[in-house]
């Protein structure tokens, strides 16, 4: 046995889930496995990232990672669904965190509105989009279009303190 206390050591559940946004957050976290598998295979237990894994689970989450902004009724349905399932809930990136770029239709005028109401309609969509914090509680985000690596860092740190995964 290489880690002989990798099976037995307490490690972080956490999730990652993208609504609506360019998931640059999520191409920059999977970058960043480059640098920390090692160590995060150690302490984090991804149970639901749909980028690594086919099967998902995203009961009893410590942690919920939530990148984008919310664009219908089956995310809000979705978002709430995580925040149940999440002791703490981290909104990563600027549209998860103010909605925007992704909310920029909300600033539409009324011609305008009135022009896409239709493809709203056709595929489901609010005819408002929200950030995270309008719809759940939201304990803590990381701001940024892709989000600040350093700031995604200090934000890990403290729940694998938080969690007594480290000291």
């Amino acid at each position: 046995m290489i880690f002989p206390m990798a099976d037995t050591q307490k490690k972080l559940n956490i999730g990652w889930f993208t609504f609506t946004c360019c998931e640059d957050s999520t191409i920059m976290l999977t970058e960043m496995l480059n640098d920390n598998f090692f160590t995060w295979k150690k302490l984090l237990n991804f149970k639901h990232f749909n980028v690594l894994k086919s099967k998902n689970d995203m009961s009893d989450l410590d942690v919920a990672f939530v990148e984008g902004a919310i664009a219908s009724e089956h995310d809000k349905e979705k978002l709430l669904k995580i925040r149940e399932n999440a002791k703490y809930l981290v909104a990563i990136g600027s549209c998860a965190v103010t909605g925007l770029p992704s909310g920029h239709r909300n600033s539409f005028d009324d011609k305008l509105k009135a022009e896409i109401a239709p493809y709203l309609l056709q595929y489901h969509q609010n005819e408002k989009v929200y950030a995270l914090h309008e719809l759940v509680k939201v304990d803590d985000s990381v701001p940024g279009c892709p989000m600040v690596e350093a700031e995604f860092l200090k934000v890990v740190d403290k729940y694998l303190k938080l969690f007594k995964i480290i000291p």
